[in-house]
């Protein structure tokens, strides 16, 4: 190609001046320059497919593609495709149809793909679609959907034929169409980086690079005023309210930014705002602060030990919180036991691995301030930003965004805190995204667990006593260690009547990353421990597994290890015995398969659990009220609160009622 100063791109069927030089990413010109934010950025690498567009007929992530390179292309961006009335709006509609939009940060992407193969390939196979879709990563459905509506449109499987569900109507059972599933693949549904005004200030933070570290600032006016384009540097001492947040309450302890110890790798210490993008991606290295590294515990031995430092003043032996649960005479039964296994079990840190990374834009409206974000509880953040602010919670507005995946990561504060502190002081509209990098760096994990257990039962495979003990790794702050060290001891029972049970926990600080909420605030985790316990009981006694968990199966009128009686409607049995012919053919065809082959053998496994929803050691009151209006319009007001807090407000600009902490 002859080497121009400029040439012309073609974009959506629209023709757009590109420089040949410009080194930018493609994927900032669609979203930045151009509005075009069905392109989403997951990763920035090229790993996560979310930016995939179609350029020149082949399927690109266009964050590695330079705006250069785009010069004599045509590209085609969701929106583009949204108005190719013969492919786009055909997948379109088949993607709702077979219900594959879930949270939606990746359907752009598919589409595109989509698009592109049966372009190319008008009847691909199943597994020519599965290949084709490999590029683009999906935490959310499986799959199974997606490939389902694209093989509809290319007309290689009937639509929606399961018989097993009413195909349209009212019928219980029947598939509706997701009221928000057309904006999240057309790209019109806002995730947290695609919203915010064009002249918003550019927030990043300062963050600790040790595991345990104290800090001084240098001459912070100085850097701000050789630094281009930086408008302000935050630190805590410009916290007007309580620079402290936290899920759980009287256990708030996290704060906004570090004021001169920061007690994990990533910690916020300082907040800059840059006067847009270009600005903001500077080197940082050089920000003025000194620092005092100290010996980090890692590990909750390590914090348990002697000589271990106290993180919290008020938690002595690193303890956040101790758990309990207790029934019968453990003890009198291990002993009277006819067997008895025990073992113990670890688990690790886990990523939550959505696929959006935490961002979103606040601004002051007069007296108050609006944040915009990904958030999994607007009204517990809004809470905790009034207390940040020092203003009444009627006067912070949270605007919950699309969220991108959550499961639990997106429960604590991330972003916010930043956003409504840098709008308050600044009073101008702000902007936060996080890259990948410090997504992973200071989101929330799940709990890392030591357990360990000792499970009885009689001759004939009945349970008689279980004891569960387990210490679970809540980091450097409490996020949801409370509820994890209260619910598991709920839980370590399983889905089994047990008449002797003793279950104790705790949470322990570290210098880690705070854990959180994570799809079952522990239980998958005491679950992990537990079943292979119930496993090996089996085998000892010569009962088979799925004989053995039925013959101990919590029933209608058996009480949990809590004491509470179960209604009528117990479902474990019914669901254990659905498995039976599935079992039975499986352990067949392994033992078929393990005779003829001597070196690589086949396993089957399987395990049950119970989880109960809501607090856990705590209340669930629930409010519903509803009002009449003066022009005689009805306006219901629904929300989990305490009844004491439960208010209803007028005012359109706040939430019309206030949920208590968690």
């Amino acid at each position: 190609m002859d080497m121009v100063e400029s040439s012309k791109a073609e974009i959506n069927g629209q023709s757009y001046s590109v420089l040949n030089s410009d080194t930018r990413r493609l994927s900032s010109m669609l979203r930045d320059d151009l509005g075009l934010t069905g392109t989403k950025i997951g990763c920035n690498q090229g790993d996560c497919g979310s930016c995939s567009v179609i350029m020149d007929g082949e399927v690109v992530c266009s964050c590695l593609v330079p705006v250069g390179q785009a010069a004599q292309s045509s590209v085609t961006t969701v929106e583009g495709l949204e108005h190719n009335a013969q492919l786009g709006q055909a997948l379109m509609a088949a993607f709702l149809r077979h219900q594959a939009v879930q949270c939606g940060f990746c359907m752009p992407a598919f589409l595109v793909t989509a698009a592109a193969l049966l372009g190319k390939n008008p009847h691909p196979t199943r597994d020519e679609v599965a290949g084709a879709l490999t590029g683009v990563l999906c935490r959310c459905t499986g799959y199974a959907k997606v490939i389902d509506a694209i093989l509809d449109v290319s007309g290689n499987q009937s639509p929606c034929t399961d018989k097993h569900y009413p195909d349209a109507g009212n019928s219980v059972g029947a598939a509706i169409t997701r009221l928000d599933g057309a904006g999240k693949m057309n790209g019109t549904e806002l995730f947290g980086a695609d919203g915010g005004s064009r002249d918003s200030l550019i927030l990043r933070a300062i963050r600790c690079p040790y595991h345990s570290a104290a800090f001084e600032f240098g001459d912070l006016d100085a850097y701000r005023r050789k630094t281009p384009g930086l408008v302000a540097i935050l630190t805590a001492k410009d916290i007007p309210g309580r620079n402290l947040h936290g899920v759980a309450g009287v256990f708030a302890d996290q704060p906004v930014l570090s004021e001169k110890h920061a007690r994990h790798r990533g910690e916020g210490i300082a907040l800059l705002a840059f006067d847009g993008w270009e600005h903001s991606t500077i080197d940082l290295s050089d920000f003025p602060v000194s620092w005092t590294e100290f010996p980090p515990q890692m590990t909750v031995e390590s914090s348990l030990d002697d000589q271990a430092r106290q993180l919290h003043d008020s938690r002595p032996d690193n303890i956040l919180i101790k758990g309990r649960v207790e029934r019968g005479d453990v003890d009198a039964a291990l002993t009277a036991a006819h067997h008895v296994v025990s073992g113990r079990f670890s688990t690790q840190f886990v990523e939550h691995a959505y696929l959006e990374p935490e961002a979103g834009w606040a601004y002051p409206e007069g007296d108050d301030i609006v944040v915009h974000s990904c958030t999994q509880a607007p009204h517990a953040h809004r809470a905790d930003l009034a207390r940040i602010l020092g203003i009444p919670d009627e006067r912070v507005r949270v605007v919950p965004t699309a969220v991108g995946g959550g499961f639990g990561g997106k429960l604590d504060l991330t972003t916010q805190p930043f956003l409504v502190l840098a709008a308050w002081h600044l009073r101008r509209p702000v902007k936060m995204v996080y890259d990948r990098a410090e997504s992973i760096a200071t989101s929330t994990k799940r709990h890392p667990a030591q357990m360990a257990s000792r499970i009885a039962a009689d001759k004939n495979g009945k349970i008689t006593a279980i004891d569960f003990f387990g210490d679970f790794n809540t980091g450097a702050y409490a996020s949801w260690g409370t509820a994890v060290a209260n619910r598991v001891p709920v839980h370590a029972g399983s889905a089994y009547f047990v008449p002797n049970y003793r279950a104790r926990t705790r949470a322990i600080h570290t210098h880690v990353t705070p854990s959180g909420a994570f799809r079952g605030f522990g239980v998958p985790q005491a679950i992990i421990c537990q079943e292979q316990l119930i496993d090996t009981l089996a085998r000892d006694l010569g009962i088979d597994p799925l004989k053995f968990r039925l013959n101990n199966a919590l029933a209608a009128g058996d009480a949990l290890v809590t004491g509470q009686v179960l209604p009528d409607s117990v479902g474990i049995v019914p669901c254990l015995q659905a498995l039976r012919p599935r079992w039975d053919k499986a352990r067949a065809d392994a033992a078929a398969y393990n005779k003829a082959n001597s070196f690589r053998k086949r396993g089957i496994g399987l395990a049950a659990m119970m989880y109960g929803c809501g607090n856990t050691a705590m209340s669930n009151p629930s409010t519903i009220r509803c009002g009449v209006r003066r022009d005689g319009t009805v306006v219901l007001h629904q929300a989990r609160s305490t009844p004491d807090r439960a208010r209803i407000r007028s005012s359109r600009k706040s939430s019309p009622m206030r949920s208590a902490s968690p």
